[in-house]
């Protein structure tokens, strides 16, 4: 078991590590396992980039994100131009039927609204606004509704864990009630929590995930 110093200091090399992130402008702070981000940074898409990049550090067992986006100067958008550049994103991405999504933007704060039939296409929506410039965060509001209804959807999952490489089956519970699915137990890492969760959302007629998976290194 790590200790918070060790944590921290890991933390802070694995940011230095990747060059999407300018780790001088981030603090990081760790308590029990919890790693909590600070600073402030020019771009949404880094300040995500950056607890994406603290939860593969094998340790974290939380990651709270209170970096701040400050833009400003070539970065500085609009509302209008956020709007028009998120519906041109959406328009032009084979994963996101954009004639059910509704998009709202206020002080670069993007709202999506509207349905999906599968997560991957919510999900695929949110990427396509984190990634334009003078957006500083997003709110996604996507409802999915499928119309497949499987009475062993629960058992489509439990096999989608046996068959990976990076889910222990043993350790996770499945439960499942109308398309809804909960996971439960203890799980190594961020990383094996994350493809647990995704290995649910791909089963058909899944609606909603509830994780509530404990990472326990």
């Amino acid at each position: 078991m790590k200790t918070d110093k060790q944590l921290q200091h890991d933390v802070l090399a694995e940011l230095e590590w990747e060059p999407s992130v300018e780790a001088s402008k981030i603090g990081v702070a760790s308590a029990d396992g919890v790693i909590t981000l600070t600073g402030q940074v020019g771009t949404y898409l880094e300040k995500t980039k950056a607890e994406e990049v603290s939860k593969r550090v094998y340790g974290v067992r939380a990651v709270a994100n209170d970096i701040a986006v400050k833009i400003g100067g070539p970065h500085a958008r609009t509302d209008a131009e956020i709007a028009t550049a998120v519906l041109n994103s959406l328009k032009w991405d084979a994963d996101v039927d954009d004639e059910k999504i509704k998009v709202g933007v206020r002080d670069g704060w993007v709202t999506l609204e509207g349905s999906a039939t599968w997560k991957y296409q919510s999900d695929a929506a949110e990427r396509d606004v984190r990634v334009l410039t003078g957006v500083r965060g997003v709110t996604n509001t996507i409802t999915l509704v499928s119309p497949v209804r499987t009475a062993d959807v629960q058992k489509k999952i439990e096999d989608a864990f046996r068959r990976s490489a990076e889910v222990d089956a043993r350790r996770v519970e499945v439960h499942a009630t109308d398309g809804r699915i909960v996971l439960r137990g203890n799980v190594r890492s961020w990383a094996e929590r994350a493809e647990a969760q995704q290995a649910a959302w791909s089963a058909p007629g899944v609606i909603n995930v509830e994780n509530n998976l404990i990472v326990m290194p």
